[in-house]
């Protein structure tokens, strides 16, 4: 990441309601073994197939946390972008996400309170079959604008 240059995400004065950004991502193995190796989390649910089959789910499911870090990446990344940080979230999981399952997202503002420099964004998230596996919202707060654009600790932003 370093030397190479970025743009900070939209500022709270070029956020607009009704904005919306749609992506998928894909649940793969090497995203939950990473996730159990970081948490040490060895619910039998995430990884063993054989417990998971004897349960109403019939295979393993991917956490609910993987999901919401999904969600996250997005706002990271695209709405609001670079410097954003999620200071609240409401979030449902009606069904679990399945390994190797495919997630399509889709955020749009619904409110944009500059006042508190907050965005407020509504979160739907499907699987393969349209079936909702994430809904909620957000509160986030896109990146403020830098003092100075020659600061040091920028070099690597603009």
């Amino acid at each position: 990441m370093l030397g190479k240059k970025r743009k900070l995400g939209k500022k709270i004065s070029d956020v607009k309601v009704g904005e919306e950004f749609s992506t998928s991502f894909t649940v793969e193995d090497r995203d939950l073994l990473m996730y159990l190796g970081l948490t040490d989390d060895a619910n039998p649910l995430y990884i063993q197939h054989d417990y998971a089959s004897q349960t109403p789910f019939k295979r393993p499911v991917t956490p609910t946390v993987m999901v919401f870090g999904m969600v996250t990446s997005i706002v990271s990344m695209h709405l609001p972008g670079p410097g954003s940080h999620v200071i609240q979230q409401n979030l449902d999981y009606p069904k679990p996400v399945f390994h190797y399952a495919e997630v399509k997202f889709d955020l749009k503002v619904r409110e944009v309170d500059k006042e508190n420099h907050h965005v407020h964004l509504d979160v739907h998230g499907y699987d393969e079959e349209g079936d909702v596996v994430v809904k909620g919202s957000l509160v986030v707060q896109p990146p403020y604008e830098p003092d100075s654009m020659n600061a040091r600790s920028l070099e690597n932003f603009y």
